[in-house]
């Protein structure tokens, strides 16, 4: 599942104000689509329902799992949630996966099965991603959607009051909420935060808590950031913090996806666990 949701996210791009301001008109052709019958929209994506519901639909931002059998043009498989009994997750609408699922996922119901008919610039473009993906492969998914969940808008930690503190790497910090006691985040163990993080500017780009799904990874083993494991090993479980990252901790001079180059980050982190 990871490496399918890993390939996805690497082609990934948000798919832009164009095809949301489409998404309302290309909602309610699928919605008035008859079963078997395949729709096509403005961006080039077909879509034909075989299985229809009335269930609710899903909105950008919101949590979706979905099985599906991906296919080249010849019917291979090469690739399956189904074989491995084990529906995929990601936040619909922010380019975690290429844009024609993003788009094709939106346009279903709760319950419902389809087959998307993927052109490739709306999959893995001219390059592909070999071996698996050919260049300019255009591609075939059965989908199920098989739930949503709706996003939960995590709110910006209240720090006012609050002192900042500075570390000698240049890491500022500012404690939110205390405990006493508790096991500390240590080097070498692993631990489970919640986060969301922010531009200077106040815009949230990636949040856990939206996802509801708590991010775990292996302290002081460089498998983030340098400013996150500094940061989070000041931290005890049950401790809330805004770690304010420079780029030198950060993503550094170069843009990283979302990220642009040499950007200062906001985190609201919240120790959860430590193994």
């Amino acid at each position: 599942m990871k490496k399918l949701i890993s390939c996805l996210a690497l082609a990934s791009l948000v798919f832009g104000l164009t095809a949301q301001a489409q998404k309302k008109s290309e909602k309610n052709k699928s919605m008035n689509a008859t079963k078997d019958e395949t729709v096509t929209t403005a961006s080039g994506l077909k879509i034909k329902i075989t299985q229809k519901t009335t269930g609710a639909m899903p909105k950008a931002g919101d949590k979706v799992r979905v099985h599906y059998t991906g296919k080249l043009t010849n019917d291979s498989v090469f690739d399956s949630s189904v074989s491995r009994g084990e529906p995929i997750s990601f936040k619909l609408g922010v380019g975690q996966v290429i844009p024609g699922w993003d788009e094709g996922i939106a346009l279903m119901h709760k319950g419902e099965k389809a087959t998307l008919y993927i052109p490739f610039a709306l999959a893995y473009g001219e390059q592909g991603r070999p071996p698996v993906i050919p260049a300019k492969a255009d591609l075939i998914f059965d989908v199920e959607l098989v739930d949503f969940t709706e996003s939960i808008a995590p709110k910006l930690f209240d720090v006012k009051g609050k002192d900042t503190l500075k570390t000698a790497s240049g890491l500022q910090y500012i404690m939110v909420k205390k405990v006493d006691s508790g096991l500390r985040a240590e080097s070498g163990k692993n631990v489970t935060v919640h986060y969301s993080g922010y531009f200077t500017d106040g815009k949230m780009f990636d949040s856990s808590v939206e996802r509801g799904d708590p991010f775990s990874f292996g302290l002081g083993q460089h498998q983030v950031i340098a400013g996150w494991d500094e940061g989070i090993s000041l931290l005890r479980v049950g401790e809330k913090a805004r770690l304010i990252v420079p780029y030198s901790l950060g993503y550094g001079e170069n843009a990283y996806g979302p990220i642009p180059a040499k950007s200062t980050l906001i985190f609201d982190v919240e120790l959860l666990e430590v193994k």
